[in-house]
């Protein structure tokens, strides 16, 4: 943005501290004008025609962008994509760990891709893997829902699970909430 001597136009639109048009003039008379009032002459319309400037504090104008700037970056949702592994072997045990860390990372918003990793001639049994996603699926259907189906890639085969969208924005409470 270009304030005071920097706008080099010959005459602009302006607006005063307070949100009134004080029309089209001179631009060394807007700058002498805000300087009066001890404020800095702003151009904020660049393209129109005469381009439009306001008499405001630049300063405190600079720190209120970037307050707003920050207000938005705040409310920002990053979802992070944490991953599970298995193998066509896993244990019972082993795959009720993954599957409620699983569960846990699904309830905090993020999404949960599981893979299940084939080794040699266990290429050869990739039903045991879509097993294992399968169930896994069943039983994170509460609380995610799948976002890519379990696919084949090279050696792994794997599913990306969401978690769920609820209408009214917040997530729904589980039964030992509501106790």
């Amino acid at each position: 943005m270009r304030i005071n001597e920097r706008i080099r136009v010959p005459e602009v639109r302006v607006i005063g501290e307070d949100g009134e048009q004080l029309g089209v003039m001179n631009t060394r008379e807007a700058v002498h004008l805000a300087r009066d009032k001890g404020l800095d002459l702003v151009e904020v319309a660049a393209q129109a025609d005469p381009p439009v400037c306001r008499i405001i504090d630049y300063g405190k104008f600079q720190y209120e962008a970037k307050k707003k700037a920050n207000e938005a970056k705040k409310k920002q949702v990053t979802i992070t994509v944490k991953e599970v592994k298995f193998r066509p072997s896993t244990d019972e045990h082993d795959y009720n760990y993954r599957m409620k860390h699983a569960r846990e990372w699904l309830q905090d918003g993020d999404k949960v891709k599981a893979t299940i990793w084939f080794r040699g001639r266990e290429m050869t049994h990739r039903e045991l893997g879509a097993r294992i996603l399968e169930k896994l699926e069943q039983d994170l259907s509460d609380v995610g829902e799948v976002e890519a189906r379990p696919r084949m890639e090279g050696n792994q085969m794997f599913i990306i699970v969401a978690p769920k969208r609820h209408k009214g924005g917040a997530p729904a409470k589980t039964e030992q909430e509501e106790r």
